[in-house]
């Protein structure tokens, strides 16, 4: 039977809470055997918006536990075409955790990639980037911790543990497996399997986010913390929580009927404080203008007219696009909207522990290596 841990938590108590967390899974016997270990971090946004990103607690309790039981860690994240690691890193706190604990953080741009022959028969990501499979070397036979965040998105409903690995096994120009993505996170669950001895998945729901995920949302304080080895599980549960019938949500469902994991909550046994099966946040998955217009011209109207698809994804013209994306997230919605919601953030007790944490120096070294992968 798949085990997830979901348990309370409080600013005052989160970087002990983590250590619980960690502890009600039996990481250290999962484990066993491994010294060295991908740390998988979230970045949604280059700039910092609540439940965005991998808050630094979350990567402050992790890695205290990781050091102190003597892994050898490697945080790592990719870039897209509308995020930069480097920036992100600094505008989201990692960079002085990563200090801290005497670890080094690895934007995946400048690591090697390598061909890889997925041993499982795929469902999309080989149609979709014409048999080209490339994955960083650097996690090939290392276990792997995701470090998600509780919130909605416009193209998965949820986004979750298993979605985290979309950051982390599909170099850039990620963006073209929208069009058949809940396929491609069954497809990178399989490969993940293969080439990582250990997945554990963490979610942090300190801060959710609630609405058109995953940027511009309604951050909500929800106080929890989830866990668990199986990712179908870890997500299925965290869609509960949040108001979802995981069945109804097309990659668990996928995933459970091909045997990758378990996306029956009532099966699942559920570990930590009581009281939790019950809880349902009752968010809702919307869409923002850029998520709306995308599926419309990648899913609807290329159905219609195939060329569409290829002239707005797949020429020069493309760069409109992530012009007109980062025009309305960072210099519309985010100094307005977002603005207002971080403020109310900064007011709770979460947003006076996220103040405490200091930016550190911006790096030096922000080298990322430009290549066409595909």
């Amino acid at each position: 039977m798949s085990k997830v841990a979901v348990i309370r938590t409080t600013p005052k108590t989160v970087l002990e809470d983590y250590e619980r967390l960690l502890e009600l899974v039996e990481y250290r016997r999962y484990f066993s055997g491994l010294e060295e270990v991908v740390l998988k971090l979230n970045l949604s946004w280059s700039l910092f918006f609540p439940a965005c990103s991998t808050p630094p607690w979350q990567l402050d309790g992790v890695l205290r536990v990781l050091v102190r039981d003597g892994f050898r860690v490697y945080p790592v994240e990719d870039q897209t075409v509308v995020t930069d690691p480097w920036k992100g890193a600094y505008l989201n706190k990692w960079l002085p955790v990563f200090e801290k604990y005497g670890v080094s953080f690895t934007p995946l741009p400048n690591v090697e990639w390598v061909r890889y022959k997925p041993k499982s028969k795929l469902l999309a990501l080989d149609k979709l980037f014409q048999g080209r499979i490339l994955v960083p070397k650097l996690f090939i036979g290392k276990g792997v911790i995701h470090l998600a965040t509780l919130k909605t998105h416009g193209h998965t409903v949820i986004t979750g543990v298993i979605k985290n690995a979309f950051g982390g096994l599909i170099p850039r120009y990620r963006h073209h497996a929208h069009k058949l993505i809940h396929d491609v996170l069954v497809d990178l669950l399989q490969i993940q399997k293969e080439i990582h001895p250990r997945i554990l998945g963490l979610i942090d729901g300190t801060v959710a986010g609630d609405g058109a995920g995953p940027r511009t949302m309604t951050p909500r304080e929800c106080n929890l913390l989830i866990a668990g080895v199986d990712q179908v599980a870890v997500d299925s549960v965290a869609a509960k929580i949040m108001g979802f019938d995981p069945w109804k949500i097309e990659y668990l469902r996928k995933a459970h009927e091909m045997g990758l994991g378990c996306a029956d909550v009532d099966a699942i046994d559920l570990v930590g404080d009581a009281g939790l099966r019950e809880i349902r946040l009752n968010f809702k998955a919307r869409r923002s203008p850029v998520v709306f217009l995308d599926q419309l011209f990648r899913k609807k109207l290329s159905r219609r007219f195939p060329l569409i698809e290829t002239v707005l994804f797949h020429t020069p013209l493309f760069k409109l696009a992530i012009l007109g994306s980062s025009i309305y997230h960072d210099y519309i919605w985010y100094p307005t909207v977002g603005r207002v919601r971080i403020r109310r953030f900064f007011e709770t007790e979460w947003g006076r522990l996220w103040l405490s944490y200091p930016y550190g120096k911006y790096p030096r070294e922000t080298y990322l290596r430009r290549w066409d992968s595909y």
